[in-house]
């Protein structure tokens, strides 16, 4: 939350895609048919030399300890490999 930085934007930029859910204080799902190498090019130009991205695929089975709703997003969106 540094001064100049684009949290906004980027924020903005995760509630495009079509379905998302906040999983912890800078950590987001989003559920896309883009590849992770897309999706890193959609926000490529918001980052700067101080920030850390990962862009990780998330797929069943998985294990968490969340809200419902949380759980539901994600046997929803989460693809079997």
């Amino acid at each position: 939350n540094a001064k100049g930085q684009k949290h906004a934007e980027v924020l903005a930029k995760i509630k495009s895609f079509n379905s998302w859910l906040k999983l912890s204080e800078s950590s987001y799902a989003v559920s896309t048919s883009l590849t992770a190498s897309q999706i890193f090019e959609h926000f490529e130009s918001l980052i700067d030399s101080n920030d850390r991205m990962y862009v990780i695929p998330l797929m069943q089975q998985h294990q968490s300890w969340a809200t419902q709703e949380e759980h539901d997003w994600l046997n929803n969106n989460l693809t079997y490999s």
